[in-house]
């Protein structure tokens, strides 16, 4: 982690210490972009959160009882609408508040890319907290670390704590976030896969917003859009 600055290496040293729990993470494929939703939370005292609740809202509520979790927080990775379609719902059920970083908040409210792919869904609540890079969260025994990563949106976060990460769409198993919608921005994107993510240990676990599980190591050793030319 030589690349952090001082603050930044206080604070992940902070979140490693704290983070001695066991903690539960069950993904959920949702909707028609098969986006992943997760559903996060300490076994020591079932206190959780729920992370990009993209679709399907019965089915997410329906995986929260299951587990026989305290729903506290749902954070929003980005505000595309493959992540927040069932926003609405889950909150008006939980009770949680809503975080999102404050340069996305307004996405929220936007139906620019639901009518681009002709889809509708249901208006989202404001949101309850706007995040910034450094913030930590902590959630009963949970402890995580906001990292800001725009690139494929300019509010982009990245959750990281408890040897894991819960990318959105910033970093994918040998994948990138898509740049070219609005907002988007290559070379932000790289940065902050560059200086957020790959200083991170490499056996952290990332979890991202669409497909499959993978490691920061993983991704730093094979993922070819990491050594490819800038554009």
């Amino acid at each position: 982690m030589k690349n952090l600055c001082p603050l930044g290496r206080v604070v992940l040293f902070s979140v490693y210490r704290k983070a001695r729990c066991k903690v539960i993470v069950n993904k959920l494929v949702v909707g028609p972009f098969a986006s992943n939703c997760y559903i996060v939370g300490a076994e020591s005292n079932r206190e959780g959160m729920i992370v990009d609740p993209g679709a399907e809202a019965k089915q997410i509520l329906n995986r929260v009882k299951d587990l026989e979790l305290d729903v506290k927080s749902i954070f929003l990775t980005h505000g595309h609408i493959d992540h927040i379609a069932a926003l609405k719902e889950v909150k008006e059920a939980t009770g949680a508040e809503v975080a999102i970083h404050a340069d996305d908040a307004k996405s929220l409210h936007s139906r620019s890319l639901a009518t681009i792919f002709g889809l509708s869904f249901p208006p989202s609540p404001p949101p309850d907290k706007l995040l910034k890079g450094g913030d930590t969260i902590d959630i009963g025994d949970l402890h995580f670390l906001v990292l800001h990563t725009p690139g494929h949106t300019p509010g982009g976060i990245c959750l990281f704590g408890h040897g894991v990460v819960f990318s959105g769409d910033t970093l994918f198993n040998y994948g990138i976030g898509r740049t070219d919608l609005p907002g988007g921005s290559y070379n932000q994107l790289m940065d902050s896969i560059h200086t957020k993510l790959m200083v991170l240990a490499d056996d952290t676990i990332v979890y991202p917003g669409h497909g499959s599980d993978t490691t920061i190591g993983t991704e730093r050793s094979g993922n070819p859009f990491l050594h490819s030319p800038t554009l």
